[in-house]
């Protein structure tokens, strides 16, 4: 019980702290190259980790606590952030996390990894769309977006999927 309430301690306080990141990266450095010659907001990678990081937390601490969370990740962004800038991100954290959260609980028990995968797609899908319309007035940047988020979800279900085939070999000894 110990270490759940600490990991959840720690995967929380890391979901709350990507959505700082990326609202200071979007501020710090405006627009980034992510790769095929796209561009976006520099706070793409930092969103697309807190997707996976929720996933997470609802893992180890349940629903109650990720609704918590994208709560206090709605109202951190006006913390840190422009007011403008701030309700977009609100927003679309908001949104993106409780539609992510629809996506991935009916999927949990069936494939864990593909729940994580389904439910960053629709994620990343939803905070683009949303962040980028409220933020800037345009979907100038979504492809690149897109593609930034979708490169943390690989990077995170490839390292998830390696985490979980250590904690085989490891049982199967």
């Amino acid at each position: 019980m110990k270490r759940r309430l600490i990991a959840a301690g720690i995967l929380a306080a890391g979901y709350l702290g990507t959505i700082v990141a990326a609202n200071w990266a979007i501020a710090r450095f405006g627009a980034v190259p992510v790769g095929f010659g796209l561009v976006a907001p520099a706070g793409v990678y930092f969103a697309g980790l807190a997707l996976t990081l929720r996933d997470l937390l609802h893992e180890v601490a349940g629903r109650a606590a990720v609704v918590m969370a994208i709560v206090a990740g709605a109202a951190l962004s006006f913390a840190v952030a422009s007011p403008a800038l701030a309700l977009a991100s609100a927003a679309a954290f908001g949104l993106s996390e409780l539609a992510d959260f629809a996506v991935y609980e009916p999927l949990r028990h069936r494939h864990w990894l593909g729940a994580v995968a389904a439910s960053n797609v629709v994620g990343l899908v939803v905070d683009s769309c949303l962040f980028l319309w409220l933020a800037f007035g345009s979907l100038t940047f979504l492809p690149g977006q897109i593609v930034g988020k979708a490169t943390m979800t690989v990077l995170a279900v490839l390292l998830l999927a390696g985490l979980r085939r250590v904690d085989r070999w490891r049982a199967a000894r």
